[in-house]
């Protein structure tokens, strides 16, 4: 059993809210995720919204794919995943580049902060290079007052500039996970 450590204060319970209200503002329509924790509170919200429709994923991959269609068929997306997952994508991110997609997505981070877990540790260190290797400009934010600005920019680089951009959401802003016995 995992439970979240560093319990967020109630500012810092905000930052879904407020990536929510920056994919409402951008009129972000298709919402692929692989079911994660970390993004729980903007998935319910999401599927809570009828303008927007939240589809759960196998793998990440696929939501670079349906992200690519949801596009050609005139709306916009975001990607919901997990650091661990990042590495899931490599071969479908030359979809982005040779489209030049106006994807964005964003990553709840693992293997850093306070990680317990051993085998989220390179991905998560590894996660930034990947997508910068791949040709997307990477993003990050680390504490809750920071979320609002680095959604923006994202979203406008990536919906106005058709900049690929990830938002890294770092693992001390969604709180270090622990074993419990």
């Amino acid at each position: 059993m995992h439970a979240r450590a560093d319990a967020p204060s109630d500012q810092a319970n905000s930052w879904p809210e407020e990536i929510f209200s920056v994919l409402q503002h951008f009129e972000v329509r298709q919402v692929p995720y692989v079911p994660d924790a970390g993004h729980s509170q903007l998935i319910e919200r999401v599927l809570a919204e009828p303008s927007m429709r939240a589809v759960p994923l196998t793998t990440e991959e696929e939501g670079i794919a349906l992200i690519a269609g949801a596009w050609a068929g005139g709306q916009r997306g975001v990607l919901l995943m997990q650091s661990s997952g990042v590495g899931n994508c490599v071969n479908m991110l030359s979809l982005v580049q040779v489209f030049r997609l106006p994807f964005l997505t964003l990553v709840t981070m693992r293997g850093e902060w306070g990680e317990f877990n051993p085998w989220q540790v390179p991905m998560g260190m590894a996660t930034a290079g990947v997508f910068e290797l791949a040709g997307v400009k990477v993003l990050r934010a680390s504490a809750p007052d920071e979320v609002r600005d680095v959604m923006e920019a994202a979203a406008g680089q990536a919906y106005n500039a058709c900049t690929p951009t990830a938002v890294l959401l770092s693992q001390r802003l969604i709180g270090a996970k622990v074993f419990v016995k």
